[in-house]
């Protein structure tokens, strides 16, 4: 099943979170307004953009980012979400973009003067630090309040990275960002946990089988999902048991063992503990709600 949430920043700049779960083609069309750019980051799974009422389109791949700038139409939205994919998207203004880099702007081809009036299309890799800004763009779990602020930063932050020509800029922080094959390994990691949510590894094993120290581990995972292995692992169990209960195929207590829960009670205290009620009333919600 498939979603959009549109996160709006600033009067021109916006922000656009595009997830597919589901078995089928996800399409959004939005209008966007002239002298907008654009840029599309792929973080899973594979989009296409669609131009023309179809007679053109670009493949946006895993890893790869988009950049759209036409000053002399307009370039609505038109895409296709493969399943099982998601896409976080960047609009912002020209006037906007000028500012932020008007010291600089030599240094971003498209905003020379010559090419104040040229159409632009670019594709390039998402580099291993873009792609930590963009996991946590997308496992957002911090307060409501500062959503809009968190959002703001990590927007920022995802452009400088974008339009970064040096070495990278956490190298000297962190030599953990710096190598792709660790931050591939990190990736694997997560996957190991939630193939095996019932019964997952423990840490030491877990770090032996992607082939990562104990310590880049659990450094690695917490600046790519911005949490700790298992507190990951507990958002993910509850989310996927309300979504479990959301289908109506199973009882709590179903619920619960899918996930690695042998006693009721310790599920029912976990899923209070995330949602602030018990799975029972969220059942009772849900049938009052129909």
């Amino acid at each position: 099943m498939g979603s959009q949430e549109i996160i709006n920043i600033e009067n021109d700049f916006t922000l656009i979170r595009f997830q597919n779960d589901g078995n089928e083609i996800f399409h959004v069309k939005k209008h966007i307004n002239q002298g907008l750019i654009q840029f599309h980051f792929g973080i899973k799974g594979k989009a296409k953009f669609v131009f023309n009422q179809g007679n053109y389109a670009l493949d946006l791949n895993e890893e790869k980012s988009l950049l759209f700038y036409n000053p002399q139409k307009e370039l609505p939205l038109d895409l296709e979400l493969a399943p099982n994919s998601w896409v976080i998207s960047v609009i912002i203004s020209i006037q906007k973009f000028h500012s932020l880099f008007s010291n600089e702007a030599n240094h971003i081809p498209f905003l020379s003067p010559e090419n104040n009036d040229k159409k632009y299309y670019k594709e390039e890799n998402i580099s291993p630090s873009m792609a930590i800004v963009l996991s946590q763009m997308f496992h957002y779990t911090l307060n409501p309040s500062i959503k809009n602020l968190y959002y703001k930063g990590k927007g920022y932050e995802l452009l400088s990275l974008f339009f970064n020509r040096n070495e990278d800029p956490n190298a000297e922080q962190c030599p953990f960002l710096i190598d792709e094959e660790n931050v591939l390994k990190i990736k694997k990691a997560k996957e190991i946990i939630i193939n095996n949510m019932a019964e997952p590894p423990g840490l030491e094993d877990l770090a032996e089988q992607v082939g990562l120290s104990l310590k880049k581990l659990k450094m690695g995972f917490k600046q790519i999902y911005g949490d700790t292995v298992y507190g990951f692992l507990f958002d993910y169990k509850m989310d996927y048991a309300r979504q479990l209960l959301d289908s109506g195929s199973y009882n709590v207590n179903e619920v619960g063992l899918k996930i690695g829960y042998s006693t009721g009670s310790h599920f029912i205290a976990a899923f209070k503990k995330k949602f602030a009620t018990t799975p029972k009333k969220y059942l009772m919600s849900l049938s009052s709600n129909t």
